[in-house]
């Protein structure tokens, strides 16, 4: 859920208001009490400790690599042929 903040809350609160961004907050800024714009938090990049990923994939289910290639052959144009 967005909270409203006009656009002096922004101006006067903006250390406040960038917290509340990097905690995940949404905001819709008003002018006059008109909804001008929006700010949202940006998707951060997370890192993925090495262990972790391993022991994630490591529960997949095994790989028939040659029925693989089959399927990929099938749908995708494996010709090396340069084009103009």
């Amino acid at each position: 859920m967005s909270t409203e903040i006009s656009q002096r809350q922004l101006r006067n609160d903006s250390g406040r208001i960038m917290r509340a961004l990097s905690e995940g907050k949404t905001f819709t800024i008003t002018r006059n009490g008109e909804p001008v714009g929006a700010l949202t938090p940006l998707r951060r990049r997370r890192f993925v400790l090495a262990e972790a990923a391993v022991e994630l994939f490591g529960a997949a289910a095994p790989m028939d690599y040659e029925s693989l290639r089959r399927d990929l052959d099938q749908v995708a144009d494996q010709d090396p042929t340069v084009r103009a």
